[in-house]
């Protein structure tokens, strides 16, 4: 973490008993706006999860209570614990597509990689190119098989956004959609540094991903197992489900200096009927709404914006940015991951860290220091966090 003079942190209890985190901040009227790079940290590359835990269940998890500060270090088998009777866990059930094509330019040869990003209609795409900044209306690509060879499907590009990314139209298959299980890769993310492995077919999944539509995974549900959703149930918690399907904007860098001047993607969403009312009932109830990523509590978060704090059934699209002050309406306790430096995701993770006011940034900041000396693995098959 960067040195600040307007930050002191404390951290106790190094030596395994519960830590205490003590934040002596600058009042929120001093920093009227933040700024991206309020958010900076710098993390040693070895702790960089590039691999997944043996089991989903045996990675770390980070414990944060934002009433005392108190600081635990636990198992994510062990996030049963801090269940009560009538809590409400939600968790993002959308599938990550093998979104990753290659192919090679009809005429020149030349290799091509597609990043598939969101779906106009049937065999009509935006898609990321890569080379692709020379890449003009017409060009066609010859797609190819995970082994290599040479397919019948073609990728003409049709248009180029402002962004870089290209429109094409997919041909010699009936919808690509249904072609990507011999087609496409898993769409890891570029600080893994490896290929794509057998095995991330499955652990780049959540065990109850039911929807396919994204091109990275919600990665604070790889943790879950179906045997911790059973013991979880089995406490008295309502286990429920929305979907967002991630796009590749979760990821892309926050170029504005001021927060206030950044654009936030647009991702869709989809919040069903029983998610809504189990949700509503526990909070009048007096319960406790569990989220489970930072994209679960986007949807949370959104639907309650439109209806004056109540969750309805809604199919829609969200621009939603959360970061400091923020007031959440909706969710009561958050399981997420470490996230990367400068990241709406660390953003929003600062603004639940201390709900309405500016200082949850240098908690957030100060609870990753602890976790890098603790030596946490970061990002997407990381350790996690449980912010109550």
């Amino acid at each position: 973490m960067a040195e600040n003079k307007h930050v002191v942190s404390f951290i106790l209890g190094f030596s395994g008993a519960p830590a205490i985190l003590h934040t002596v901040t600058d009042s929120p009227e001093s920093k009227p706006s933040l700024r991206t790079a309020d958010f900076d940290y710098t993390l040693p590359a070895e702790l960089i999860a590039r691999h997944p835990a043996t089991a989903r269940d045996q990675s770390r998890l980070c414990v944060f209570t934002r009433t005392t500060g108190r600081v635990e270090h636990r198992q994510f088998r062990d996030l049963l614990d801090y269940f009560h009777s009538g809590d409400v866990l939600v968790l993002n059930n959308s599938k990550v597509l093998p979104a990753r094509l290659r192919g090679q330019k009809t005429g020149s040869g030349g290799e091509v990689e597609l990043l598939l990003i969101e779906e106009n209609a049937p065999n009509d795409w935006w898609v990321m190119l890569k080379p692709g900044k020379r890449v003009r209306a017409g060009t066609e690509i010859e797609l190819c098989d995970r082994a290599g060879h040479a397919t019948n499907v073609r990728a003409t590009v049709l248009d180029k956004n402002a962004e870089g990314h290209c429109r094409v139209r997919f041909t010699g298959v009936d919808d690509i959609m249904f072609a990507l299980d011999s087609l496409g890769e898993m769409p890891l993310p570029p600080y893994f540094g490896r290929a794509v492995e057998k095995a991330d077919a499955e652990r780049y999944q959540t065990v109850f991903a039911q929807h396919a539509g994204s091109v990275a995974a919600p990665t604070a549900g790889l943790h879950f197992t179906p045997q911790l959703l059973d013991a979880i149930r089995a406490r008295g918690v309502r286990v429920c489900f929305i979907t967002l399907h991630i796009g590749i904007g979760t990821f892309a860098p926050v170029k504005a200096e001021s927060l206030a001047e950044h654009v936030m993607h647009e991702e869709r969403y989809e919040l069903n009927a029983e998610t809504a009312d189990a949700i509503n009932a526990a909070k009048i109830a007096g319960h406790r709404v569990v989220a489970v990523g930072t994209t679960t509590v986007r949807v949370l978060e959104s639907v309650a914006a439109r209806h004056d704090g109540q969750l309805v059934a809604e199919r829609a699209r969200t621009r939603i940015f959360i970061h400091p002050p923020f007031i959440f309406r909706v969710v009561g306790a958050l399981v997420t991951n470490f996230h990367l430096p400068q990241s709406t995701l660390m953003m929003l993770v600062s603004a639940f860290a201390a709900p309405g006011e500016l200082r949850g940034r240098e908690i957030a900041l100060a609870m990753y220091a602890e976790a890098i000396r603790e030596r946490y693995r970061f990002y997407s098959y990381g350790d996690a966090m449980l912010l109550t």
